[in-house]
């Protein structure tokens, strides 16, 4: 493959670097305000310049941009400090999801302001039952008319506190095996019967939930899929939930960690001269070109109109330990003062130990090492499923505790 961009996309980039230089907020601009009213406000600049969502259709605010554009587009934005977070769970996974099973009404309605960032969605999948096994989900929804009440409990909801509308998958008929007893849904997150409980975690952050549902009622045209075909439903969402998050980006990386190496010292010369240190980088390195241009793999089939496949746990797979590693290996290099996080000292060290305390996560959010290990030996290698005790048995029958 020709990595080189071609005429048209050189000018595609020019464009976009040239609009990024002249439109990224400055310091004094944001002054005083939060991330996320900072993300907002960048997401709505972009989208009223049509930046925003370029590769969607321009009815929902799109450009209907190519494959590569959004990859071209992504490494000129990932130049400038502009906060993206908020929106990957709506923007990456959720409007898939819509676009493939959502009434056209509900596309003009939602799409737009998705785009614009005025509405911040979520993932409501996991429970404390189930574990990493999705289809064990317990939270259940009976209807009702032409509404479905819905009770239960979701965990580690990433951004349940601050967002306007998730998706949820519940259990609608327990007395089939558990798979095909499963719906999907979109729900308002401000519903009565809603409570959300921040986590506290490793970092001091909060960022996931736990979330409760207590008699909460939920429109029928709100539905996703037929009923019972939630798990095909959760599918779309959890495909595109390996290309949205894939290696994880975020933190310490290579470059981080070579200009720390520049800057500490062991034996009195630069961290960045030993000679383990560097075969230690040079691994490092190695290993996030790997993942650069395994993830390529996934752009040639998104450039010929394919959808993402499993192939895309390839990259979480590898790419969550390796920064796991990358952050403990810096920490190595800080030595003792590694133990002391002050937010204040140096904006390095910050980012490093931050990562170090948040890397665990990694190889948790959007599906364990495990999963992935299954998901690519099963469906990507071929290999026989694992031994399972509850195939084929309806749901009330699984054994439990």
């Amino acid at each position: 493959m020709d990595f080189n961009d071609t005429p048209e996309q050189a000018a595609f980039r020019e464009a976009a670097a040239d609009w990024l230089a002249a439109n990224v907020p400055s310091k004094d601009e944001i002054k005083g305000m939060n991330r996320l009213e900072v993300a907002k406000l960048w997401q709505k600049r972009k989208y009223d310049a049509g930046w925003a969502c370029i590769g969607w259709d321009p009815a929902y605010g799109g450009r209907g941009a190519s494959a590569i554009e959004q990859v071209i587009w992504k490494q000129e934005e990932a130049k400038y400090d502009v906060p993206a977070g908020f929106f990957v769970i709506g923007q990456g996974m959720m409007a898939p999801t819509l676009m493939a099973y959502a009434q056209p009404q509900h596309l003009e309605r939602y799409l737009p302001k998705l785009a614009s960032g005025e509405e911040i969605w979520c993932q409501l999948f996991s429970e404390p039952a189930g574990g990493s096994d999705l289809a064990a989900l317990r939270t259940k929804a009976e209807k009702d008319g032409d509404e479905w009440v819905i009770n239960g409990q979701k965990i580690w909801t990433s951004g349940a506190h601050y967002s306007d509308f998730g998706c949820v998958v519940v259990r609608t008929d327990p007395s089939v095996p558990k798979h095909k007893g499963l719906s999907y849904f979109f729900i308002d997150m401000k519903s009565p019967g809603i409570e959300v409980k921040p986590i506290k975690q490793l970092t001091g952050e909060s960022d996931f939930n736990e979330v409760y549902f207590t008699d909460v009622r939920v429109p029928d045209s709100q539905r996703l899929g037929e009923v019972g075909q939630g798990w095909q439903v959760s599918l779309t969402t959890l495909m595109n939930e390996r290309a949205a998050i894939g290696a994880g980006s975020s933190g310490v990386n290579v470059k981080l960690a070579i200009q720390l190496a520049k800057e500490v010292m062991i034996d009195g010369k630069p961290a960045i001269e030993d000679s383990a240190v560097k075969a230690r980088l040079a691994s490092f390195y190695v290993e996030e070109a790997g993942l650069k241009y395994t993830s390529y793999r996934t752009l040639s089939a998104l450039s010929r109109g394919d959808i993402p496949g499993p192939e895309n746990s390839i990259g979480k797979l590898v790419g969550a330990p390796k920064m796991q590693q990358l952050a403990s290996f810096c920490m190595d290099l800080l030595e003792t003062s590694g133990a002391i996080w002050d937010t204040s000292r140096s904006k390095l060290a910050d980012n490093i130990i931050g990562s170090y305390m948040g890397a665990p996560g990694l190889r948790i959010a959007g599906g364990t090492d495990e999963i992935m290990t299954n998901i690519i030996a099963e469906r990507v290698l071929g290999l026989p499923q694992e031994p399972r005790m509850d195939k084929g048995i309806p749901f009330t029958d699984v054994p439990t505790g």
